[in-house]
């Protein structure tokens, strides 16, 4: 009897909280859906200047025309592509970094105080050099990127690894289990959800990275789509772009979170 109570509670806390997504979901949507009307009528009506805030139905029908052409998809893919490269290898870098220093306590001390200055560093001014040993070449947009997410790993992927419950590293030890087999055994584990956090982290700071890079070298992609509408005043280009950026980066945020929620069981 009290198992059959339960699982009536529990079917009912389920259903509550879809309800509750489902209502969140909704209310999003409409937001959305006031803001951009409320933009079109803005736009038509005048009561914006056009040139500069464009209306969203002015830059859908610009994206379209793009999209015909085959452009908007050239430099969508070449954006996207250099984002997942950045995204990645930020990742896997900065995880690496972070085991190292956590692997060498004199290393950790070593490293602490350059870690530190290079993070509280404006990454931007680091283009010209990245431009000068690299080439005007997506190089130094990578490089760009991986300027702006290793480090910023690193520092959540370490901090995870040191707030490990250091009880569990005793009993390891106590059998006889090796720092190698720590590491493996509860370090690594205990630090997943951490470590994917770092991914959804990274999502936004690989898009910045490399929109900043295309800024300063590429001539494709959206980033330079973006200065080249800046350039010949097309707004309606930049905010168009700015459209684009937003749509892949949610997709890919979400699916972070989803993974994210397969790792960690939900929780």
């Amino acid at each position: 009897m009290n198992t059959k109570l339960t699982e009536q509670v529990h079917d009912a806390y389920k259903k509550q909280l879809r309800k509750e997504k489902g209502w969140v979901f909704t209310t999003q949507l409409l937001i959305l859906a006031l803001f951009f009307g409320l933009w079109e009528v803005a736009g038509r009506l005048k009561w914006v200047d056009v040139l500069l805030f464009s209306y969203p139905s002015k830059i859908v029908a610009l994206l379209w025309e793009q999209a015909a052409e085959g452009s908007l998809f050239m430099h969508t893919a070449y954006t996207v592509g250099e984002t997942i490269i950045g995204f990645v290898l930020g990742t896997l870098l900065g995880t690496a970094l972070a085991t190292l220093i956590w692997w060498s306590p004199f290393l950790s001390k070593v490293l602490d105080p350059f870690i530190v200055v290079f993070n509280s560093m404006p990454k931007v001014a680091l283009g010209p050099l990245f431009i000068v040993g690299l080439g005007p070449n997506m190089l130094s947009i990578i490089g760009m990127t991986l300027a702006i997410t290793v480090i910023i790993t690193t520092l959540v992927v370490y901090s995870s690894f040191k707030e490990v419950d250091p009880n569990y590293i005793k009993v390891i030890t106590i059998f006889g289990g090796q720092k190698n087999k720590v590491f493996q055994k509860v370090i690594l584990p205990a630090s997943i959800p951490s470590i994917v956090s770092a991914l959804k982290v990274n999502v936004g700071l690989a898009w910045i990275g490399v929109i900043v890079g295309e800024f300063l070298v590429s001539k494709q992609g959206l980033g330079y789509l973006i200065i080249y509408g800046f350039q010949v005043f097309n707004f309606t280009l930049v905010l168009g772009s700015l459209f684009v950026i937003a749509i892949i980066a949610t997709g890919m945020y979400q699916a972070v979170a989803y993974w994210e929620k397969r790792v960690t069981g939900g929780r």
